[in-house]
Order: structure tokens, then sequence, then C-alpha cells
């Protein structure tokens, strides 16, 4: 079974990717996320280093359970054949309240069926206010082909 789109990526067939990545992140589901990656997926995020469909699904738990009102957004940075570069950035409130504005980048690199089997992420996060908040839920429809300002 594969995960359309399939290496080789084309411009279209990533920008695709990363659009299914952004949607699928944004529903904070991590039994739906991991279904996208292989099930011995590598993974390093920030300086957390996970493994496998199991280690994924606990990492995002977590994340998610600390990170309320989570919203993504993923652009294109760069693809090859079977990779793909990302740049992001995503919004989100902690527990007392704290709004966080997170700068990232990631390195992907596909199996041949279209499913993730290594993840490289660096994360930076900037304390925001309420009223700096740019991020609002998942993108709509006349928003799916802008990249997102980096400031």
């Amino acid at each position: 079974m594969s995960r359309p789109p399939v290496p080789p990526f084309t411009e279209a067939t990533a920008r695709q990717k990363v659009q299914a990545a952004e949607d699928a992140w944004n529903t904070r589901d991590p039994e739906r996320v991991a279904a996208a990656y292989t099930p011995d997926s590598v993974w390093r995020n920030r300086s957390e280093f996970v493994t496998g469909r199991d280690e994924i699904v606990a990492l995002l738990t977590r994340k998610w359970e600390r990170e309320q009102e989570y919203a993504l957004r993923k652009s294109l940075w760069a693809f090859t054949d079977d990779r793909i570069s990302v740049r992001f950035q995503y919004e989100c409130r902690d527990a007392s309240g704290q709004w966080w504005r997170s700068y990232g980048n990631e390195q992907w690199e596909f199996d041949a069926e279209g499913y993730m089997r290594r993840r490289e992420a660096s994360i930076n996060d900037v304390p925001i206010t309420a009223d700096e908040r740019r991020i609002f839920g998942p993108r709509g429809d006349d928003e799916r082909d802008l990249d997102f300002p980096l400031r």
C-alpha cells in the first residue's frame, strides 16, 4: 500500500506532501500523524530521539497535552527525488496561558511508497502576547498556496 504522492517528487507533488503533513498535524491526532511514517521511522525532534510509530504517538501525545490551541503552517523549502525540506512555524499556549510562536525546519526522507522514514526537526520558541498571534487554526482554502511570513 502506498501513501501518495510518492517519490520521485516534483515541485507540485512535494508541495502536496507538505500540505498533507500540515493538515494532519493540525488535527492534533497522534495516531493520524504517525500513520504517515514507516513503522521503523527515526525522528529527531528538538533534543528527543524516537524510533517507530508507537514512540511517535507517545511524543505527539505529550506535545499536544503541553501545547494547547496548537496551529501550524509549513512551507516547502527544497526537495530532491526522495527528500523534502520544510520551514514551519506554529503557535500555541501553555498551561499558564503564555503564548508561544515556534520557528523551525525539518528534513524528511521517504521510502518508495511515500511513507516518511526519517524526520529531523530543529525548533526555536519565542514568547508572544495573545495580540501578536497570527495563526488561528488550520489553513483556509484561500491560504493554501501562500507561504507564511517568518516574522
